[in-house]
């Protein structure tokens, strides 16, 4: 019960690595909200562990904010952010990715982090504590070609977090990312193009522990950088990706 009496929002928790967080969360004892732009997906999820449903377009300034106002409503407080939603474009050489792929990817994957920190951010420093922890990629340290500007949203994912965190600490409030590599989510599919054993493999095959990410392995790292255990870890960027970044 590593977050018994905590609070938790958690986005694109209708699936996937975020579903797996949420999941994890309620179960060390957090109050959580499951929010994802499919609402049959957060009620699903959140009539599993307890939970908050919350649909919301983490890109939408209007959508982040109603967000917020209902956690605070029902809680009073907002104790943990999980910075999950994310999208990706299809495999493509970067010059072949249209304006309106690039426009999304990035409203989705950077810019919901500054929505979701303008609105949250000050009552975590009103209470003069608080945990974000942005899942980024490992597509930020190592990128793969052909998703370019997907990992170039990554790396600044990843910047944005040790950014907030140096500037964050002094209010009590720790910031941290973590990196998967590719897992058995919905967005698999599009990382490889289409799927395959065959494109499975050879992806696979770069991976040293030799298979995808779980979100078990997501929600466990989740977990410590949401917890009191890492009360002294801020800025941090964590591979949980096999060996894929030596």
């Amino acid at each position: 019960m590593r977050l018994e009496g905590k609070t938790a929002i958690v986005t694109g928790a209708g699936s996937g690595f975020g579903a797996g967080i949420a999941r994890r969360f309620a179960a060390e004892g957090a109050k959580v909200m499951v929010v994802d732009l499919n609402g049959d997906a957060a009620e699903s999820v959140a009539a599993e562990i307890g939970g908050i449903a919350q649909i919301t377009d983490v890109s939408s300034s209007e959508s982040v904010r109603e967000m917020a106002r209902a956690a605070l409503d029902a809680w009073g407080r907002i104790d943990i952010l999980v910075n999950n939603a994310g999208i990706t474009h299809l495999p493509k050489p970067l010059e072949t990715v249209t304006e309106e792929e690039f426009d999304r990817v990035l409203a989705v994957n950077a810019k919901s982090v500054y929505l979701t920190a303008r609105e949250i951010v000050p009552h975590m420093k009103d209470a003069g504590a608080g945990a974000i922890v942005n899942i980024a990629s490992t597509a930020g340290v190592s990128p793969r070609p052909n998703l370019n500007w997907y990992n170039a949203s990554k790396g600044w994912m990843i910047t944005a977090t040790k950014a907030m965190a140096v500037e964050l600490a002094p209010f009590g409030i720790r910031v941290n990312a973590v990196n998967p590599v590719a897992g058995e989510t919905p967005l698999l599919k599009s990382f490889m193009g289409e799927d395959t054993p065959e494109i499975r493999a050879k992806f696979i095959s770069t991976i040293p522990i030799g298979r995808f990410s779980t979100p078990e392995d997501i929600a466990n790292a989740t977990l410590y950088f949401a917890s009191d255990e890492a009360s002294m870890v801020t800025g941090v960027a964590m591979e949980v990706d096999g060996g894929r970044c030596i």
